[in-house]
């Protein structure tokens, strides 16, 4: 028997790449792989994937640097992180995180222009808009988001939060250290519940006043210390909306890397009942029935009001509601 498995955002785990994480402490084989002539980076210019779009601009590619193209175009390998092996070469893939501007990089170069460099590095664009458009590949954009993840931690974590020092890579990017003090610091992951809250007809959506117009999206909160994944749906229930809880099931989990969060997908059952939105929360806040859920999933409601696209674990707890 063939298990079936419910459907995952397409922004998803990254799985496509060996992680090799027994052997990232190892400096000489992190080495080794960097200079192998197989090895590839991919290049984050201010947070954002620099790709090679198709002709038509329907689908793009990560674009995959040699070290040494970037070491000729005058690009300083600092911020690098170290993302796995792939699987069909044996060669490392690692990700270079240019925080600088062109411009920047430009004035320390006697190779490139600062037109030059922003040609090199064109188009850079935000993960979230590429998630958005789905024009990459649900392995591609697992990529980037580990990527990003990464970058956006570091960038966090640049002195000790015990004595004030510069921290200092290690692992290939996966820890921190603090020489002074000794202490280690890895990657931060902060856990969310994102919950759709239904009775046997209905679910409940609401917006954030920063959402797109007409956007509405399942509910949301950071688990907070000493709860688990029911107590916080429970809690960030209550607190948004006002209604009580009766069951909480899990639905499926997705990494969110913005800037480095876990989104925890549940289904949480309620008694259909007015609801007491907390406007410091949400916006807007409201029950729907399962054809207007369905209106919006196809684009097709009387109001404009649409979900979130498939990169996010939100579109799947709203289509499996719709699907009844």
């Amino acid at each position: 028997m063939t298990a079936t498995r419910e459907p995952k955002p397409d922004l998803s785990a990254m799985l496509s790449l060996d992680r090799d994480s027994p052997r990232r402490s190892d400096a000489d084989h992190l080495g080794r792989l960097i200079s192998d002539p197989g090895a590839r980076m991919i290049v984050l210019l201010g947070g954002k994937p620099v790709i090679r779009p198709s002709p038509d601009g329907q689908a793009a590619q990560l674009r995959r640097f040699s070290p040494n193209a970037l070491r000729d175009a005058g690009v300083p390998l600092t911020d690098v992180f170290f993302l796995g092996l792939d699987p069909s070469t044996g060669s490392g893939v690692f990700a270079l995180d240019m925080d600088a501007d062109p411009a920047d990089v430009a004035n320390t170069s006697t190779e490139r222009s600062a037109g030059a460099l922003e040609q090199f590095f064109s188009p850079a664009v935000d993960l979230r808009s590429l998630a958005m458009q789905g024009v990459l590949s649900g392995d591609e954009l697992a990529i980037s988001a580990t990527a990003v993840a990464l970058a956006n931690w570091t960038a966090g974590s640049r002195f000790c939060g015990r004595c004030g020092s510069a921290m200092v890579a290690r692992d290939g990017g996966w820890r921190r250290k603090c020489v002074p003090c000794g202490r280690d610091q890895f990657p931060r992951t902060d856990p969310v519940v994102i919950m759709l809250v239904c009775d046997a007809d209905r679910c409940v959506l609401g917006r954030q006043a920063h959402f797109p117009d007409g956007m509405m999206s399942a509910l949301a909160g950071f688990l907070e210390p000493g709860e688990d994944i029911e107590a916080a749906v429970v809690r960030e229930t209550a607190e948004e909306i006002g209604i009580a809880v009766e069951r909480v099931s899990y639905a499926g989990s997705q990494p969110w890397p913005f800037p480095h969060s876990l989104m925890i997908g549940c289904l949480a059952q309620a008694a259909f009942q007015p609801l007491h939105v907390d406007t410091n929360e949400l916006a807007d806040a409201r029950w729907f029935d399962r054809d207007e859920v369905r209106r919006m999933l196809d684009g097709s409601h009387p109001s404009g009001l649409w979900v979130p696209k498939p990169h996010a674990i939100a579109h799947w707890l709203v289509r499996r509601f719709a699907a009844g």
